[in-house]
C-alpha cells in the first residue's frame, strides 16, 4: 500500500512457530452450512487491538488469550474447522476441530513508536496479523488466526486475519467480545445462534428484485488511467459540528425532511469522488453498502446470529446528475437504497445467488464499508479497552471505510485511497 508518508520507521518482530488452538472440549464434527449472503463476501478481513496498561504488564498476555481461544472455541466450533467447497460449488465449513492458527511474537520497540493506526498501512501494520505462508486461496487459510505481539513497554497488540464469510462486522464484534469475556472467566453475554439455515434459498428460488449491485458499469471516463498512478491513503476526521453541518446542507433545499449522519455523509463522499476522479458527465457511478438485515427479516434473526446478516444495496445514476443537483438529490438516492432493504429484498438476495451464482461488480462503483457502529472498542481480556483499534488495510481501491472515532465514538474517520491527482481534489473537497 503506497503512501506518501515521510515516516522511516521499521518495525521488527520476532515470530514463534504458529500453534494449533483446539476447542477446549470435544465439539460437534462435520459439514457446517453457510448461507447464500456469506458466499459472496469470502474475504480476508486484518485487523488490529492494541492494549497497554500502566498497572499490568504483558507477561501473562499470550497464555491468558490463548486458553480463552481454546475455551470460546467450544461456543464457536466452526471457527476450529476449515473452509472447503460443498458438492453444490459453495463454500462450506469442514468441523475437523483442529483449531485456529495462533502466533506469539515479539517487537524489539514500544507499542507507542508503531505511530498512527487509524490510517492503514499494510507494511507496518501487516508484520501484527500472521499470514499463511504460501497460502494461494483463502481454502488454505483457516477461518481464524491470531498473533499476539508483546513490545517491551508493557503493551501488546492481537492481530486478527478473519475470512468474512465466518460473520459480519456485528457477528464477529459479538465473538471477539466473547473471547474477552472468557478471558475474564465470565459467561458469554451474547451466546452464538449457530444456525445459517434458517437463510436457506426458497425452493424453489425466486429473485424477485433486479440486483443491480451485479451489473457491470463499462468506464467511459478516464478513472482507469487515473488508477495507474499511486494510490495515496487519506483519513478524514467529521466530528459531530460537520456531521450536523452536512445534515443541514442536505435538507436546506426543503427536498428532504430528515437525513441521518450516515445518508449525509454517504451521499458526500460519493459526489465528492466522482468529482476527485473527473468523471465524464454521462459516465455512470454506482454506490454500494451494506444494509444489516436481521432486524428487516420477518420474522428477525435471531439475536448473536453467527454469519453475515448483511446485504448489499445500491445506487446508480449519471456522474452529471450527481454534482450538478444539491446534496440532497444524492441523499434521496441513499435513502432509496436503504428504503428498498426488507424481508422480501432479503430474501431475493438470497434466492438471485441460488439462480445465478453472481459475484457483485465493481466498476465504476464507490463500496461504502461502515464500521462506525460497531464496538470493537469495548474488547476487554483484562487489560481494559483497547487503546486503539481498526483495520490493517483497506480490501480494495473502490472501498471507502467509516470508522468512529474519539473517546465518545461520535466522530466518523473517513478513510479512502485514491490517485494521487484525484487526491489533491478530493482534499480541497473536504474543506468544509
Amino acid at each position: 500500500m503506497a503512501d506518501d508518508s515521510s515516516n522511516t520507521f521499521k518495525l521488527n518482530i520476532k515470530q514463534q512457530e504458529p500453534v494449533l488452538v483446539p476447542p477446549a472440549e470435544e465439539t460437534e464434527k462435520g459439514l457446517y452450512f453457510l448461507s447464500n449472503l456469506d458466499q459472496n463476501i469470502a474475504v480476508i478481513v486484518r485487523t488490529i487491538y492494541c492494549f497497554k496498561s500502566d498497572v499490568k504488564g504483558n507477561e501473562d498476555a499470550v497464555e491468558v488469550i490463548r486458553k480463552a481461544l481454546s475455551n470460546v472455541l467450544v461456543h464457536y466450533y466452526p471457527l476450529a474447522g476449515r473452509l472447503t467447497i460443498s458438492s453444490e460449488g459453495k463454500l462450506i465449513v469442514d468441523c475437523t476441530g483442529e483449531g485456529a492458527v495462533f502466533v506469539e511474537a515479539e517487537a524489539d520497540c514500544a507499542i507507542t513508536e508503531i505511530g498512527d493506526i487509524t490510517k492503514p498501512d499494510s507494511v507496518t501494520l501487516g508484520k501484527l496479523v500472521y499470514d499463511i505462508p504460501g497460502a494461494q486461496n483463502i481454502l488454505q487459510i483457516p477461518p481464524l488466526v491470531a498473533q499476539v505481539t508483546k513490545f517491551k513497554d508493557g503493551g501488546f497488540v492481537l492481530g486478527l486475519c478473519l475470512n468474512h464469510c465466518m460473520f459480519d462486522g456485528i457477528a464477529a464484534m459479538e465473538f471477539v467480545n466473547s473471547w474477552g469475556e472468557a478471558a475474564r472467566g465470565l459467561p458469554l453475554s451474547v451466546p452464538p445462534f449457530l444456525d445459517r439455515s434458517i437463510l436457506k434459498a426458497g425452493n424453489p428460488p425466486k429473485a424477485e428484485f433486479p440486483h443491480h449491485e451485479f451489473a457491470e458499469i463499462e468506464d467511459i471516463s478516464n478513472t482507469g488511467k487515473l488508477y495507474e498512478e499511486e494510490l495515496l491513503y487519506r483519513s478524514f476526521c467529521f466530528d459531530p459540528e460537520k456531521l450536523e453541518l452536512l445534515q443541514e446542507k442536505a435538507m436546506e433545499d426543503g427536498v428532504l425532511t430528515k437525513c441521518t449522519k450516515f445518508e449525509a455523509l454517504s451521499a458526500f463522499v460519493w459526489r465528492a469522488r466522482c468529482q476527485a476522479l473527473r468523471m465524464l458527465p454521462d459516465q455512470q457511478t454506482k454506490l454500494l453498502f451494506a444494509v444489516d438485515g436481521r432486524s428487516r427479516f420477518v420474522p428477525p434473526i435471531p439475536e448473536g446470529y453467527f454469519g453475515n446478516g448483511i446485504v448489499l444495496t445500491n445506487s446508480v445514476c449519471k456522474a452529471g446528475d450527481l454534482l450538478d443537483n444539491q446534496l440532497s438529490y444524492a441523499v434521496g438516492l441513499v435513502q432509496e437504497a436503504v428504503n428498498m432493504v426488507n424481508d422480501s429484498y432479503m430474501r431475493s438476495a438470497i434466492d438471485y445467488f441460488e439462480l445465478t451464482r453472481a459475484r457483485p461488480s465493481l466498476a465504476a462503483t464507490l463500496l461504502i464499508t461502515t464500521w462506525s457502529r460497531l464496538s470493537f472498542h469495548t474488547t476487554d481480556f483484562g487489560w481494559g479497552e483497547p487503546v486503539l483499534s481498526g483495520p490493517v488495510a483497506l480490501p480494495e481501491k473502490e472501498v471507502i471505510l467509516f470508522l468512529s472515532h474519539g473517546e465518545e465514538r461520535k466522530s466518523i474517520n473517513v478513510l479512502l485511497g485514491l490517485p494521487a491527482s484525484a487526491m489533491r481534489i478530493f482534499e480541497e473537497i473536504m474543506q468544509i
